[in-house]
């Protein structure tokens, strides 16, 4: 065994990939469609004739040669199409043969332990990214002039994340102390009186789905600014979701990644506690113990549109929700139009406050 999946269209022998618009697998050659089902048998063998390996294992792939850059994390593959050698990054799941453009995934990263439990295929295609990312661009008046004519969209990949996926329950004991304000004017003189409460509130919230990426290589704040997803989406994994686009294997562990989602449901568990205090003048938390229950963990792979480019040697990300379309990216600013901003703004001021003086004198 070479280690590695391909799969072939059985009327015209092309290689086929996942259809993010039918949701179907479609041979780009003969437009032959499957549904992902028919191929579940196919995955089932291949999968029982690899090896099972540890989750911790990261062994270059059987049939695969060891590389110069190894010690620097890279390994090689054999595309079955075309015999052309794949160089990759040990933690790759899934890409496409740079020769052939045949899709590749490596079975031994989705096997055993490594094997995620669910995937959320792509809703989305990479025109819609690109689409996107033009419409990202509208109406940002700092915007570089030149960015929009001499931007040049370096990559678009379409990557299945590694994602976290955490359920639980928190139980919650906080006390704030809250005042209320009653003001009259009596005479000539105006009365506040401030009357002070001891507010508290208790109980058990649960937690389902609460995601972290278990990527090193994709940027946290990226990832959880991409959410939320629609989890009534996830369906069991199967390989041939991942046909035609990109995927890494999880490098931080559930137990790495469990003090971020600790902390998301530590502060949700708080505030939606705190939303319940209302009719307050202030209100001010002075205890607070969240006791969170370890529930379950599942691994998942969820959709995400990656574009790169390029302006004045400067490399910009964004990123896509593959599933509900949601945009994120930082943009540059030309300063010299945020100047001019600021200059105008301040002489409108300027003469709004002179026609004004000049309306009072």
């Amino acid at each position: 065994m070479s280690g590695i999946l391909e799969y072939k269209c059985p009327c015209c022998g092309g290689a086929i990939r996942f259809d993010s618009a039918t949701q179907k697998m479609k041979c780009p050659y003969c437009d032959t469609e499957f549904d992902v089902d028919t191929l579940r048998q196919f995955d089932e063998e291949r999968m029982e004739e690899d090896s099972d390996p540890s989750w911790q294992e990261d062994s270059v792939a059987q049939g695969g040669d060891e590389l110069d850059g190894e010690q620097e994390g890279l390994v090689t593959y054999v595309c079955e199409s075309c015999g052309g050698e794949i160089v990759a990054e040990r933690n790759m799941a899934a890409t496409s043969c740079p020769y052939c453009g045949n899709s590749v995934i490596v079975a031994k990263q989705l096997s055993g332990m490594l094997r995620p439990d669910l995937v959320i295929p792509f809703k989305l295609d990479k025109k819609a990214a690109e689409d996107r990312l033009r419409e990202h661009l509208k109406g940002k008046i700092l915007l570089p002039s030149l960015f929009k004519s001499e931007n040049r969209i370096k990559e678009v990949r379409g990557v299945y994340a590694p994602f976290w996926l955490y359920d639980c329950d928190a139980q919650a004991d906080i006390r704030c102390r809250a005042t209320r304000l009653n003001s009259w004017r009596q005479g000539d003189y105006m009365y506040t009186e401030t009357q002070h409460y001891l507010v508290a509130r208790s109980g058990d919230i649960g937690f389902d789905k609460v995601p972290a990426d278990g990527s090193l290589k994709l940027d946290d704040a990226l990832m959880d600014s991409l959410e939320p997803y629609d989890y009534t989406d996830a369906v069991d994994f199967q390989t041939a979701y991942l046909a035609g686009y990109f995927a890494d294997k999880y490098d931080q562990s559930a137990q790495d990644c469990a003090p971020r989602a600790n902390d998301r449901i530590r502060m949700s568990t708080q505030n939606a506690f705190l939303d319940t205090i209302i009719g307050y003048a202030t209100c001010v938390p002075e205890h607070m113990n969240i006791q969170i229950k370890q529930g379950k963990i599942r691994y998942a792979l969820l959709p995400v549109w990656l574009l790169n480019t390029v302006y004045k040697g400067q490399i910009y990300t964004f990123a896509m929700n593959g599933q509900t379309g949601k945009f994120i990216g930082n943009l540059p600013a030309d300063k010299g139009k945020a100047v001019a901003i600021a200059g105008g703004v301040f002489a409108a001021a300027t003469l709004l406050a002179w026609l004004a003086l000049g309306f009072l004198l």
